[in-house]
């Protein structure tokens, strides 16, 4: 009997221990928060109703994609609805079975947490993980935890009378970690399975929750094993709770692991150089604007903004594919082209430059070295990942050897824009973000070579000339302020007969441009071509006839957009507006517009390039690229084939193309393999046939839009009169 009644009070005073202990806690809660123990260091308010973590800001295309983001951690909030259900019933089964009947603080889970000693459950619920995400730091001492600890359970409680259940969900998903710079469920989601949170399958959820005891241990791609033995155990915890059933169980556990796993960062992905160049605007228009709910400046990395842009996804990636493919055959041309012979035989300065702009003769500089030990360093063999557009290589090589390699690797620039809107709807500025950081569409300028000849001949239409008034092809010389002459000459070498405008224009022909600039003088071409866009510096002289001066392919497509648009220039922009994390919009842009040539001139413009593809250099996209389409447009090939180019004009877009190597002294050799109908246009053709395959773009396939007023001059040659001749003349072109 003795024993029978220690056994009973043993008991007893397990129960009582038990029970009481939820009100010696509380008791004690209630002291501390009187001393100010821990009030001090308890959310406000307004911290409650806005909890703060770093939001990742998205960059969006036109067509709702997200192209890519800016971030500390790479976060993005989503929704309740914005998840699938799989994920939620995960989520209950393996944190938080009773999360829908308590108030934040579960009791039967934390009198088994007091009676297990903290084994097998710590009976933390999903709402008070929330509170531990969003408020607290990790602790140093045994101290601080249990502090911490009671702090969660008031915060837990504060989140659940202000929170649905839904919310709290959606919110602790957006806080929590899944290693590989995946923060919150959106992130992880993309990142893992390239999937939205809505779109997960139950074996998929399971991956991603089974992550959550231990990001590193169990990440999929890192410990597949490890990962898998996890997933199975949130699947079993799901049958368990009736959310799997006994009939499907056994085959979904059977499943493998199936990753489409990409590490979200700035290198990959879509218009990697476009975002680049969009970021710097970006952390401009940040320190110009303040956030009214911090009271500083906004943060591009945590404020999670959203940036609509006027990126068309498919029209950028056509875009991509297209450099790629023309690209990859023309470095092979170059390659064979130079063989075992080196561009800069007689210019040795240009690996020498090269190598001093490079990062690790920068740090040996910077860190003493002598110029002997950095020859040595660039002379030795190292380890190297080169790119090629057959994939990475991984090789050993020395520095300047590197440096060798990349000097002979074809560069390019491509836009693409809507003339009307002045929306740019494709940009690549380069072959490879990750080895080629400099943007060759906006930072780099080139000499634009015959791309440049259409200003000119802007000119005459606007005095009046017709696209069919006859010039003589004789070579032109122009006397020079330094007492010099200079006479340009024709490509081919070929002089005699009359040429009229129209045909001077399609064969790029030199000498009926130095007829041009002889009428109207370097001032009225530069005039003319800044009221069209062109900024950059231009040099009075009657060489820029032949297309001397160094620009933007931004700024020669915008340019062009002048003759598109019936006359009117319009500013190429790629923004439309920036919202907050809240959807509330910051700011809207709108292109700024300028009436810079008649309706008339533009349209005479798209007469006289169109001739270019008709029977000029531009043949090939009639004839090799089968395009049907109307195309005006002008190719553009610079002293030693250092630049070639293409700009292109239809009925919705303009866009232009820049081809070349890095140093204009590395080139092809020959005119018939560097000329820009080889480099250049190519590139254009490939993408148009891309994008007018492509139905859901639902492109225009009309002709050019005449203007409503009758031309004053007539476009059919045949039936033109010369001024001066003794027979009635058609037009007033004179």
């Amino acid at each position: 009997m003795p024993k029978s009644k220690n056994k009973f009070g043993k008991y007893l005073l397990i129960f009582w221990g038990l029970f009481i202990t939820p009100f010696l806690l509380l008791i004690i809660i209630m002291f501390m928060a009187s001393k100010g123990w821990i009030g001090e260091q308890l959310p406000s308010f307004e911290e409650l109703e806005n909890p703060k973590s770093n939001l990742a800001s998205e960059v969006i295309s036109s067509d709702q994609n997200v192209l890519g983001k800016y971030y500390v951690e790479n976060r993005t909030n989503i929704h309740y609805y914005d998840l699938s259900q799989n994920v939620v019933n995960a989520l209950k089964a393996t944190e938080d079975i009773r999360f829908e009947d308590h108030s934040g603080i579960d009791p039967k889970g934390l009198l088994r947490a007091v009676f297990r000693a903290g084994k097998a459950g710590g009976g933390s619920t999903i709402t008070q993980q929330l509170a531990k995400n969003l408020f607290h730091e990790k602790p140093d001492t045994k101290t601080e935890r249990v502090i911490q600890k009671l702090q969660e359970w008031i915060i837990a409680i504060q989140l659940e009378r202000r929170y649905t259940k839904e919310e709290i969900i959606a919110m602790y998903l957006n806080t929590v970690e899944f290693s590989s710079n995946a923060y919150g469920i959106k992130s992880a989601s993309r990142t893992y399975f390239n999937q939205t949170p809505d779109s997960l399958s139950v074996q998929e959820a399971a991956v991603l929750i089974g992550m959550l005891q231990a990001p590193t241990r169990f990440n999929p791609a890192r410990n597949p094993d490890r990962a898998l033995a996890r997933r199975n155990i949130v699947l079993s915890q799901m049958n368990k709770y009736d959310f799997i059933s006994d009939e499907h169980i056994d085959s979904i556990i059977a499943l493998p692991i199936e990753l489409n796993f990409q590490v979200e960062d700035h290198n990959f992905g879509l218009a990697t150089y476009f975002r680049e160049s969009l970021r710097n605007d970006l952390l401009k228009w940040c320190k110009e604007h303040i956030n009214n709910a911090t009271g500083k400046p906004y943060n591009l990395y945590t404020d999670g903004l959203k940036i609509y842009t006027t990126i068309d996804s498919r029209m950028q990636r056509y875009a991509e594919e297209a450099m790629r493919e023309h690209m990859t055959e023309i470095q092979k041309k170059f390659t064979e082209h130079w063989k075992n012979k080196e561009p800069w035989e007689d210019h040795r300065e240009i690996l020498e430059e090269g190598k001093k702009r490079s990062d690790r003769y920068i740090r040996m500089k910077a860190a003493g070295a002598s110029t002997k030990q950095i020859d040595s360093a660039f002379a030795a063999k190292t380890k190297m990942q080169l790119f090629s557009w057959k994939g990475d290589i991984d090789t050993i090589i020395s520095p300047m050897d590197s440096i060798k390699y990349f000097k002979k690797m074809l560069q390019l620039g491509f836009m693409s824009m809507e003339p009307q809107s002045g929306y740019i709807r494709a940009w690549v500025g380069g072959n490879d973000y990750r080895y080629f950081q400099y943007d060759h569409v906006k930072e780099g300028k080139r000499q634009v070579g015959s791309t440049f000849k259409p200003f000119l001949y802007t000119l005459a239409m606007q005095e009046g000339y017709s696209p069919c008034y006859k010039i003589p092809n004789i070579r032109v010389t122009f006397d020079l302020p330094t007492g010099d002459q200079w006479s340009p000459v024709n490509a081919d070498g070929k002089y005699g007969g009359m040429l009229t405008l129209k045909e001077g224009l399609a064969e790029s022909v030199n000498a009926i441009s130095a007829y041009l600039m002889k009428q109207f003088g370097p001032q009225a071409m530069i005039e003319i071509a800044r009221k069209m866009g062109i900024t950059s510096p231009i040099d009075p002289v009657p060489a820029i006839c032949l297309g001397t001066p160094d620009v933007s392919v931004f700024e020669m497509v915008g340019a062009y957009s002048t003759f598109a648009n019936k006359g009117v220039w319009t500013q190429p922009i790629y923004l439309t507006r920036i919202e907050d994390k809240n959807g509330n919009i910051l700011q809207e842009f709108v292109p700024r517009k300028v009436e810079a040539i008649s309706e008339e001139t533009a349209y005479l413009m798209l007469s006289l390039m169109q001739g270019v593809v008709q029977f000029g250099t531009g043949g090939r996209l009639r004839g090799q690229y089968k395009l049907g389409m109307p195309i005006a447009g002008k190719t553009g090939t610079t002293q030693n084939q250092s630049d070639g180019w293409f700009m292109g004009i239809t009925p919705e877009l303009v866009s232009g193309c820049w081809v070349g190597c890095e140093d204009r002294l590395v080139h092809f050799r020959t005119l018939e393999l560097g000329q820009g109908a080889r480099t250049a246009m190519p590139i254009w053709a490939l993408y148009m046939q891309k994008l007018y395959a492509d139905k859901s773009l639902n492109l225009y396939k009309g002709d050019f839009e005449a203007p409503k007023d009758p031309l004053n001059v007539i476009l059919d040659c045949d039936k033109y009169v010369q001024p001066g001749d003794n027979k009635t003349s058609f037009d007033r072109d004179f």
